[in-house]
């Protein structure tokens, strides 16, 4: 019998996660019931929104368990299948966790077309994080031609997406990103107007009101804390503000305190929205369609960020989450 590799969550962290709080362990492969397909993963995708599952904190979505298989999307093949829809042989992308193999419910997979483009993509551009970016960006951002969009993370799997949708409907894109690296992507490979390195900047807020003079009309935020002090002082009046992620907070045991933006909010009459993208799980096959035909266009680039082996992960993950990640995160798993 074929052994199975998971990493689990050992303990839950304190601050920023360490190799302690994970564990790899060697379990059976499972056999698949009725309406189960048995998955053997190729690429594990690595999200900020993970250290959140960490947590016993209530949120979106249930905690891992000490002892369980840390969640997580993965793009895979079919081994074995008792679903109608599935067969082996299938390219197919679910939560299948951090591990070799998976058994997923039929219904919670979707297939995955390997001629639209490389099949990593359904963890990134074509997938979750593109998907945040388009509907986040059009059903609750809406930018209009001449508005000034700014997006924090903006080398980022979301971001880098939402720069690029933002230019296509006309909107001046100020992008905000950590490093000269990241920052000349973000200028050159995804055509922004603007770029701040929030890293280089000594004053924050004194850069932004340099680089958006007519204010801020729509703000992508995917990091919150100080960044988003900053912006909340050039709002425009009815400004929109998407919170997708935080991850400046992540790592922080008492939370972040900063300034609060609720008095430009009650002045401008900001409407801020959270962003989860499975709110609109079933307007995704035409999100993936739309975002697809720009891929294949060469009208939407993307990068990726991979490391090689399941055992990586841990390290990987806690890299992410400091910065050092350059695009889309994904562990390959298998060939």
């Amino acid at each position: 019998m074929t052994m199975n590799r998971q990493i689990t969550l050992a303990s839950r962290p304190v601050g920023a996660p360490t190799p302690d709080n994970f564990k790899l362990v060697e379990t059976q492969v499972p056999t698949p019931e009725r309406g189960q397909v048995l998955v053997k993963a190729l690429y594990l995708s690595l999200d900020p929104y993970m250290r959140g599952r960490m947590s016993d904190a209530k949120s979106y979505a249930p905690s891992v368990q000490i002892g369980e298989v840390m969640t997580g999307g993965a793009v895979g093949r079919v081994v074995d299948s008792r679903h109608p829809g599935f067969k082996a042989g299938d390219i197919v992308e679910g939560r299948i966790g951090w591990q070799e193999y998976g058994l997923v419910e039929g219904g919670m997979l979707r297939k995955v077309d390997p001629d639209v483009a490389p099949i990593s993509t359904a963890l990134g551009v074509l997938g979750m994080p593109g998907l945040t970016a388009y509907f986040g960006l059009f059903e609750i951002g809406k930018p209009r031609p001449g508005e000034t969009l700014v997006v924090s993370a903006a080398s980022g799997a979301v971001g880098a997406v939402v720069c690029q949708l933002g230019k296509m409907a006309g909107a001046r894109v100020v992008g905000i990103a950590g490093g000269p690296d990241k920052c000349a992507y973000v200028k050159e490979a995804l055509g922004v107007d603007a770029v701040i390195d929030y890293k280089a900047e000594k004053d924050l807020s004194k850069a932004l009101a340099a680089t958006c003079p007519d204010g801020i009309d729509v703000y992508f935020d995917n990091v919150g804390g100080p960044v988003t002090d900053a912006i909340a002082n050039l709002f425009n009046l009815r400004a929109r503000m998407i919170v997708c992620g935080l991850i400046s907070h992540y790592n922080m045991p008492d939370g972040y305190v900063g300034p609060s933006i609720l008095r430009s909010v009650l002045t401008n009459r900001v409407t801020i929205q959270g962003m989860i993208v499975f709110d609109w799980h079933d307007r995704w096959p035409a999100g993936v369609a739309q975002l697809g035909k720009l891929v294949k266009a060469g009208k939407l680039t993307y990068k990726e960020d991979v490391t090689e082996g399941l055992e990586n992960a841990p390290a990987t993950f806690i890299g992410m989450l400091e910065g050092k990640n350059f695009g889309k995160t994904l562990v390959k798993i298998a060939e």
